[in-house]
């Protein structure tokens, strides 16, 4: 009862007329960037922080909450109507969503995955609502021991976001943690890797890196392989709703999507393509015929759809109580939270309620916008699809540039932007995955500070984890998941190199 009187609250402080603004516009901007093939909710939402630099903290979260999750709904779009997803997530719906529109069905693939997004994200904001202050009340007991056991273990399952190698993946980890490192030691003040720069002396600028890596260096893919290229021209969707029989099912992938995705997102280091990709394999599995599958079965629409959705509010739940990001684009939440004076964690249910609940009440608001917008628009939303990109990419790298400059009125920052957009362009070419990066580089301070406070309260024994039964049982799970993964790594490389040879 208590959380849905501060929930009413934060429905009075989300329903200002400025943060409805803020809101309209946040899940605009994500379906725009959603439709845009190639950028994703990452990189959305790294290139749109400068927009938020002025706002107050409501809503400027507000705003990029709704460019996050907006995106998620935008990618389905192409993916149905052109065979091109807009982000990684979306990329299984073009498995029955564009044979669908190719029967003349797009309208039905945009309308069950509209309505399953819709339902996914409502699911997993009552999640948050129900869970996020329990969690929060018992993380406040954790001390710094325990959240040195959850951070290690969302390293440990970076491993899952590591890609083809994971050599490669453990070279962007370990490139995350040196760049996380940068700067004044806070313990001893001693400077690190600064090269005798002043304006490296207080660490790396977190938007320029996010912006770099995964804004500048997709755009740059981006102009590489689209700036020629003519726009593929969209089929004109009607019929937004399945046939009768198609209901039962539909709604069945729905209820499995919505659970499935949610409790995915809890888990450090998962990203939006994994609950996608189970919700299809699952899906197909208890279907009664399997060989519709690929063919343009509904319930191959809706199911990840909804599951893709239902994630990202789910993921939003470690974030908020323990101040620990699942996925690439809740750590550059993340950095918008410290940008704006904020500190998500335990304590912040507590110290900042009016700020949670406010950005909460409006992901229903955004949910409900979306719905909207989905449907009826559907159409105008592809012709969007028709923009071409050399237009569109002067513009987004003067955004960029002077966004990156207004941060701190420094012309470094802007070096050091375009510079770590290099780096992504070519890390990219090499199949070096980006996430650990900046995953790494987030909360590699705070690994740092818990274990220099644990060690302290262990007087320099590292076995005092295991002693304390919530720390030890946390590293055991993160150092067996760290064991698995890499045993199956190895098996995956020698089956590999096994075909090779045959």
């Amino acid at each position: 009862m208590e959380s849905l009187g501060y929930l009413l609250s934060g429905f009075g402080e989300a329903l200002t007329w400025a943060n409805l603004l803020y809101c309209l516009i946040g899940v605009s901007l994500g379906m725009f960037i959603g439709v845009l093939p190639g950028l994703g909710p990452t990189a959305g939402t790294a290139l749109l922080l400068p927009l938020t630099f002025a706002l107050e903290p409501i809503s400027a979260i507000i705003m990029l909450s709704g460019i996050y999750y907006g995106s998620m709904y935008g990618g389905t779009i192409t993916s149905v109507l052109i065979n091109t997803p807009g982000e990684a997530a979306s990329l299984i719906t073009c498995f029955d969503g564009h044979p669908l529109a190719k029967q003349g069905r797009a309208g039905v693939a945009l309308g069950v995955s509209a309505i399953g997004s819709f339902l996914g994200g409502c699911v997993s904001i009552i999640g948050l609502v129900l869970i996020g202050p329990a969690l929060a009340r018992v993380a406040l007991q954790f001390g710094p021991p325990e959240f040195f056991a959850l951070v290690f273990m969302g390293m440990a399952l970076l491993l899952g976001l590591m890609g083809k190698s994971l050599i490669k993946g453990g070279i962007s980890a370990l490139f995350g943690l040196t760049l996380a490192f940068i700067g004044m030691d806070q313990s001893t003040g001693a400077l690190r890797f600064t090269f005798d720069q002043t304006h490296l002396m207080s660490g790396i600028d977190f938007i320029s890196v996010a912006m770099g890596l995964f804004g500048l260096s997709e755009l740059f893919l981006n102009a590489e392989s689209q700036m020629g290229a003519n726009a593929q021209k969209p089929p004109k969707v009607s019929g937004l709703f399945p046939k009768r029989d198609e209901w039962k099912p539909t709604m069945k992938s729905i209820g499995r999507g919505s659970i499935l995705g949610f409790f995915i997102g809890l888990i450090p280091g998962t990203n939006s393509v994994i609950p996608t990709i189970l919700s299809y394999s699952m899906e197909k599995k208890l279907a009664k015929d399997p060989s519709r599958f690929g063919n343009g079965a509904v319930e191959g629409v809706a199911g990840p759809e909804t599951a893709n959705n239902s994630y990202s509010g789910g993921a939003l739940i470690p974030l908020f109580t323990l101040g620990i990001p699942s996925s690439p684009t809740i750590a550059v939440l993340l950095g918008a939270f410290v940008m704006h004076g904020l500190t998500p964690g335990p304590t912040l249910f507590q110290k900042e309620p009016d700020f949670v609940w406010a950005v909460i009440a409006s992901m229903f608001i955004g949910n409900v916008m979306l719905l909207f917008m989905n449907l009826p628009m559907a159409n105008l939303w592809a012709k969007i699809t028709m923009i071409p990109f050399r237009l569109l990419f002067p513009i987004i790298i003067m955004i960029i540039l002077v966004g990156t400059y207004s941060l701190n009125n420094s012309l470094f920052d802007v070096g050091a932007m375009l510079i770590f957009g290099i780096i992504g362009y070519f890390l990219k070419k090499a199949d070096f995955p980006l996430a650990p990066i900046i995953l790494a580089f987030v909360l590699g301070e705070l690994l740092e500070q818990t274990l220099l406070q644990s060690l302290t309260i262990f007087e320099g024994n590292f076995f005092g984890f295991f002693i304390r039964p919530i720390s030890g049982t946390i590293l055991v799970i993160a150092i067996i998941a760290i064991v698995i993964t890499m045993i199956s790594s190895l098996k995956n490389k020698r089956l590999v190199t096994e075909d090779v040879e045959m």
